[in-house]
């Protein structure tokens, strides 16, 4: 029920056509649908209701294969809710995966990060170069990567696919990544203000292809990495300067402003990223989607919406700010747990569970 997951949900029902796919989420962000044609739940046969922190036996216990997503997903809010991000990022990711190898579940795909690396002045970082988490966010990553590892084995495979930035149009879009913020400016104000000096590295990735990439962790063999793999997700190509970035939405904008402040200091945030062992591994599971393509995909996808909003950096579209608003209306306690819960036991089969309407 995030921004990637529905996504990820429409690229294993179009592969797997005949699987039962379960989902479990808290549903922060159920309600910030944008350019949906359908709830993207509606694809899955049940919709679970329920905090990663506390998931019950019964939700995993059958399942062939576990896609781990849900996380606080990026820097503003790792700042914001340190000890909340090691606890849902960290904490409850490992517990999960012992609950999945315990029922007997065989496969188990993380949704890692390339943010690990964090500065790197020595050229691309490959999966065994030194990591350098500066954030949060990052060193949850980090240290359920190592949890994870010590949990594989022959009967429970682990695939840890650490993604570049994610990009693209999604029927629950955020707009707190550079590229869709980008696009998002260019389109609502005409022009782009690059808070750094448009010098940090980033390697990016769109949705459409990460959902490729899981799909392909769900059916690789041990023989193509292993039990336990560690693998850089993304291309070469999309190792991006954040100036580059703004510089091809102006090529679909040609009348954009750019601003990039040269007085900013280093911005420490920086690595490019080597992806080679993901292209041996994976060959016909290689990103697809151009930059040239996401950005224009973006703009049609707002432009669908009437998309105008100057301020929209204090919309629901920015995940912290959602967050910040659940918690201010009193829905949200300080550990993220939804307030109207606190009656009941914290055992998570109390969950809703929505069962998917058959056509008639």
């Amino acid at each position: 029920m995030g921004y990637l997951g529905p996504i990820v949900v429409s690229q294993l029902r179009a592969s797997y056509p005949n699987a039962e796919i379960v989902g479990a989420d808290i549903g922060y962000f159920s309600h910030c649908l944008t350019n949906a044609d359908l709830l993207p739940e509606c694809r899955v046969e049940v919709q679970h209701f329920a905090d990663v922190r506390d998931v019950a036996a019964d939700i995993v216990a059958g399942a062939d294969s576990i896609v781990h997503l849900a996380a606080l997903s990026n820097d503003p809010m790792g700042n914001s809710y340190e000890q909340v991000t090691l606890d849902i990022n960290y904490h409850a990711s490992v517990q999960l995966a012992a609950l999945a190898k315990a029922t007997g579940v065989s496969r188990f795909i993380y949704a890692s990060s390339c943010s690990a690396y964090g500065f790197a002045e020595e050229g691309p970082r490959s999966e065994s170069s030194p990591i350098n988490p500066l954030t949060a966010y990052a060193r949850s990553k980090v240290f359920t990567e190592r949890e994870l590892e010590s949990l594989a084995s022959s009967s429970f495979q682990v695939t840890c696919l650490r993604f570049a930035t994610a990009c693209g149009m999604s029927p629950r879009l955020r707009l707190d990544l550079v590229l869709n913020d980008f696009v998002a400016s260019a389109l609502a104000c005409g022009r782009i203000s690059v808070l750094s000096d448009g010098k940090p590295w980033r390697p990016l990735i769109h949705v459409k292809d990460m959902a490729r990439a899981i799909d392909w962790a769900i059916q690789r063999d041990s023989g193509g990495g292993g039990d336990f793999l560690v693998v850089n997700t993304g291309c070469e190509e999309w190792n991006c300067q954040v100036s580059e970035l703004a510089r091809a939405v102006a090529t679909v904008f040609p009348r954009l402003e750019i601003s990039i402040n040269k007085l900013a200091p280093p911005d420490k945030r920086s690595y490019k990223v080597d992806f080679t062992r993901f292209r041996m591994l994976a060959p016909d599971r290689q990103p697809q989607v151009t930059l040239l393509e996401a950005i224009q995909e973006l703009r049609d996808g707002l432009r669908a919406i009437n998309f105008r909003d100057t301020d929209f950096r204090n919309s629901s579209l920015m995940r912290l700010k959602e967050l910040s608003n659940l918690c201010q209306k009193g829905l949200l306690t300080e550990q993220l747990e939804w307030t109207f819960d606190s009656h009941r036991s914290h055992d998570s089969r109390d969950a809703v569970v929505c069962s998917k309407i058959a056509a008639t």
